[in-house]
């Protein structure tokens, strides 16, 4: 009997699970540099608002241990530590080199340096039960095996720890044309001007419409092991905030 490859998806294409990390990879070398820069075009700064309101509903306590996954330019780590103060600890991780670069760099020119990981999310390097708190903003779509990194999450998570998901989700459906109409023709352009690469950014807009939406991701977060799991939708659903606790 003939062995298929199982396959993922990249965006709107079909392709092998063990391609995917590598096409990620590629795109966020590409746009790592740009990356603060386009995202404050791309949603108007909102997403400086989304990511604070994200760490308020952390409700982190000084002292306290967080791991930010995928956390790249290191925007959430920045905010997470202001809430741990200096007796806390905020590890930042990404899979992606040139993302953590960047993440790394900022932090040095704010005169911190937490602890920086290259990891993969679907294989965390850290023991059970580690951590107050686990943060992925905008991270989770662009994972081959999610029901994996969301089981690996809860798995470092202390009893009574929570996990955040703030991600891209399914917007409100009356506003679904006007959204797709900035997704895949003005993002693209955007990209092509701002950041100078339009595949990236169109790369994006469909991995967007491949994420599952509120309702499934709080059932596959439920699946990892996670207990009391809420969502609110911010802006009309074009991002959700999904929030469980680890029993």
């Amino acid at each position: 009997m003939e062995n298929r490859e199982s396959t993922t998806h990249f965006g709107f294409q079909e392709v092998p699970e063990t391609e995917k990390a590598a096409r990620v990879a590629d795109v966020f070398h590409s746009v790592a540099s740009r990356y603060d820069l386009m995202n404050d075009f791309m949603s108007a700064g909102l997403h400086r608002l989304w990511k604070r309101y994200a760490v308020l509903q952390a409700g982190l306590r000084p002292g306290q241990r967080v791991l930010d996954v995928a956390g790249g330019t290191a925007d959430l780590t920045r905010l997470f530590l202001k809430e741990v103060g200096p007796g806390g600890q905020v590890v930042l991780t990404d899979i992606n080199f040139s993302m953590l670069r960047e993440g790394r760099d900022r932090m040095l020119n704010l005169g911190r340096l937490p602890p920086t990981v290259q990891c993969d999310a679907e294989k965390l390097p850290f023991p059970d039960g580690g951590f107050d708190c686990v943060c992925v903003a905008f991270g989770l779509r662009n994972m081959t095996h999610k029901e994996q990194a969301l089981a690996e999450m809860t798995r470092v998570l202390k009893p009574g720890g929570r996990l955040l998901v703030l991600e891209f989700s399914r917007i409100w459906a009356p506003l679904a044309p006007l959204y797709d109409a900035y997704s895949f023709k003005l993002l693209p352009l955007m990209g092509k001007l701002v950041a100078k690469d339009e595949a990236s950014y169109r790369y994006l807009a469909e991995s967007i419409r491949m994420h599952p939406d509120q309702e499934t991701l709080k059932t596959m977060m439920e699946a990892a092991g996670l207990a009391r799991v809420s969502y609110l939708n911010l802006a009309a659903g074009v991002v959700a905030l999904h929030k469980g606790y680890k029993l």
